[in-house]
């Protein structure tokens, strides 16, 4: 026979525990602007310059700083709740997210940003089908070559490890590359 439950005269208070938010933020070119736009939200971020632990002061919210290149993955995988990365990493990275919200802002300010695909001026390509067979540096190696695919096209896309500028004409045929302008 089952033991008859006990009956307390008293209620017991448990605190609720409430836990805190895992909060990504982009560590780099868009950490000063990321601060910013906390900033004009109401939220103070600060970090020391070795570390990679925000404060904010908001108790319930826990910061941590990466590159916006690997937030998306974070995210994905439960490490962060939230974090914040540009659409073209979610891309990249194939995460599996829900885009909250649209912030436009960027390293310089608030302009939007986006890929492009660039030649020399004295190149002879002129239209994506002219990419094939030909070598492409980016860091946007995934979603380039995915893109690429969906036009018919197949080329050697390399990855670049930045100052992908100086890649052509020597060292590839073509850049994607990130402008601001």
């Amino acid at each position: 026979m089952p033991a008859k439950p006990k009956t307390k005269s008293s209620k017991l208070s448990v605190p609720a525990v409430t836990p805190k938010l895992k909060l990504g933020l982009p560590k780099g070119s868009l950490q000063e602007s990321t601060f910013k736009l906390f900033g004009k939200a109401g939220f103070r971020v600060q970090v020391s310059s070795r570390s990679y632990y925000p404060t904010v002061d908001d108790p319930d919210i826990d910061c941590t700083l990466v590159r916006a290149q690997e937030m998306a993955r974070y995210v994905d995988s439960g490490i962060f709740d939230v974090g914040l990365t540009g659409k073209d990493w979610i891309l990249e990275q194939n995460a599996d997210v829900v885009e909250v919200a649209e912030l436009r802002y960027a390293k310089g300010g608030l302009n939007p940003v986006r890929w492009v695909v660039a030649v020399p001026e004295d190149s002879k390509i002129r239209s994506v089908k002219d990419l094939k067979g030909k070598r492409i540096a980016t860091e946007l190696v995934g979603y380039t070559r995915r893109y690429l695919k969906s036009k018919g096209v197949t080329a050697d896309i390399e990855f670049s490890w930045g100052a992908t500028e100086v890649k052509p004409p020597r060292l590839a045929d073509a850049i994607v590359e990130l402008t601001e302008t």
